[in-house]
């Protein structure tokens, strides 16, 4: 029987710099099939020319048995193939059913589009998949996981064959992602082939059946998922064994850095209250909409603090903006990156130096050589995949533009370093040396505050987690009291408003 999907010898060079060599992946009808690299291994090239945005230089691409040319989005969408990507493309403003059936609207006479007919057919379809949502709801106004969700309603509405999930899960809750994985089972039981794409290894036991990795270009391996482990696929990765994943040694001072007291943004941000001592790791958990995003951010000055207190080193601060904070030795590596962190149109020269620009001027000249080996040097340390320091930071892979944002920060921070969701979309090789860059910045004395909705990554990296619950502080855990199950105890306490 031949198989569902079949990329075989798949090449493709960009500049003359070969990206894929020969790469072999197979997927079978009704199979969840991961597939696994670092950052800029060629997971995205891949995928992109099995969805029509690049085309191959060689090789060939059967579906169910019978060779096909994929030369635009419309090839694919015509064969059968749907992307989800990690960054939802959707139009706010639209509703869920008008999302849909873009480019593919319901008409009726005289070119009108069929809104009562394309709604209609949408509830079928989000009740069909016990998705909780109303067809004619606005997408701004629905979750992430929400939007996700509308997506798969979206390419199943086209007659999806292959689904590929580029890191689903990656802003999502654990209850969110099983409701993913129950509508993911959903479609396997469909015949469906789904290609699926994660950094999170935890995931692969629970939805996948096979894995193929890819390292450099290169396919090199494809297993059946329960007969593999987290610590082969990790050295097929990275082509060695990660011999320390998580590093964390005891640097936390007796000096608190940065005490907070009933901290209060007047939305989002109800009574917050902590303490952050020099050498300390401290760990923020919580559920989607806890309010700890909108707790750092209000603290660097992003936005207006309501009531509350805020003293750095004893000294009561209210930093107006984040130019103020960054005066003071604050840095933020924001949790969206597409938002609050990268010029897009920038290169990575340009984004790793932007806040420390004035460190380059020296009696009005513009010392530029200074620039470029600090870039250079963080490059190095970050082991950032990129072709110059002049690209643009867009045509990264989104682990390469994470870690030329940690760079950025890195560089400017000197005393109290806030890292929103650090490891987000980043691979496991890069984890582990994000871990150790943090370990190291504790050890000389800096303040680091973590906030993850990763609790493997909490406990094994931080000295204390607080907790948030509805825009509160709900618990304050010290390292002998971590457990998932005590966090998740503190992060669903209701409050009294």
């Amino acid at each position: 029987m031949a198989c569902l999907l079949s990329m075989k010898d798949i090449s493709k060079s960009f500049s003359g710099i070969k990206v894929l060599e020969n790469i072999r992946l197979d997927v079978e009808a009704g199979e969840v099939h991961a597939l696994l690299g670092e950052n800029g291994a060629g997971k995205s090239t891949l995928i992109k020319i099995l969805g029509g945005i690049y085309t191959k230089d060689s090789g060939t691409i059967e579906i169910n048995g019978e060779k096909v040319e994929i030369n635009s989005v419309a090839d694919a969408r015509k064969n059968g193939i749907s992307i989800i990507h990690q960054e939802l493309m959707m139009v706010p403003d639209l509703s869920v059913s008008e999302n849909i059936f873009l480019g593919q609207s319901k008409m009726k006479g005289r070119g009108f589009v069929d809104l009562k007919a394309q709604n209609i057919i949408s509830q079928e379809l989000l009740d069909k998949y016990n998705i909780g949502i109303n067809s004619r709801t606005l997408v701004r106004n629905l979750t992430i996981a929400q939007k996700q969700m509308v997506e798969i309603i979206r390419a199943v509405s086209f007659g999806v064959k292959i689904l590929v999930m580029d890191e689903p899960t990656s802003s999502l809750e654990d209850e969110e992602v099983e409701t993913m994985f129950q509508i993911v089972r959903r479609l396997k039981s469909e015949g469906i082939g789904i290609i699926y794409i994660s950094h999170k290894m935890s995931e692969l036991d629970v939805i996948a059946d096979e894995v193929t990795v890819l390292r450099d270009g290169l396919s090199v391996a494809t297993k059946k998922t329960k007969e593999t482990n987290k610590d082969e696929l990790v050295a097929l990765m990275v082509g060695r064994n990660i011999d320390q994943y998580y590093t964390r040694t005891d640097t936390v001072q007796d000096e608190v850095v940065l005490e907070v007291e009933n901290l209060c943004d007047g939305d989002r941000v109800k009574n917050v209250s902590f303490n952050l001592r020099k050498g300390e790791i401290l760990g923020f958990s919580g559920l989607v909409g806890a309010g700890r995003t909108e707790c750092m951010v209000n603290i660097f000055g992003i936005t207006k603090r309501k009531s509350g207190t805020v003293k750095y080193h004893s000294k009561e601060i209210n930093f107006k903006t984040p130019k103020e904070a960054v005066k003071e030795g604050f840095g933020l590596v924001p949790e969206d990156r597409k938002l609050l962190g990268n010029f897009p149109d920038q290169g990575v020269r340009f984004n790793s130096t932007i806040v420390i620009k004035d460190k380059f001027l020296n009696a009005g000249r513009y010392n530029a050589r200074y620039e470029h080996e600090m870039t250079a040097k963080y490059i190095d340390t970050m082991k950032t995949k990129v072709s110059s320091m002049e690209q643009l930071i867009s045509k990264l892979s989104g682990g390469n533009q994470q870690k030329v944002l940690i760079s950025r920060w890195l560089m400017a921070t000197k005393d109290v370093l806030i890292m929103d969701e650090p490891t987000r979309g980043v691979d496991v090789a890069t984890k582990a040396d994000i871990y150790k860059i943090m370990n190291d910045l504790a050890a000389s004395g800096m303040a680091i505050i973590m906030v993850s909705s990763e609790m493997p990554e909490l406990i094994n990296m931080c000295d204390r987690i607080v907790v948030m619950s509805h825009g509160y502080t709900t618990g304050v855990l010290n390292r002998s009291e971590f457990s998932q199950e005590r966090i998740m105890h503190y992060a669903t306490v209701e409050q009294d408003n």
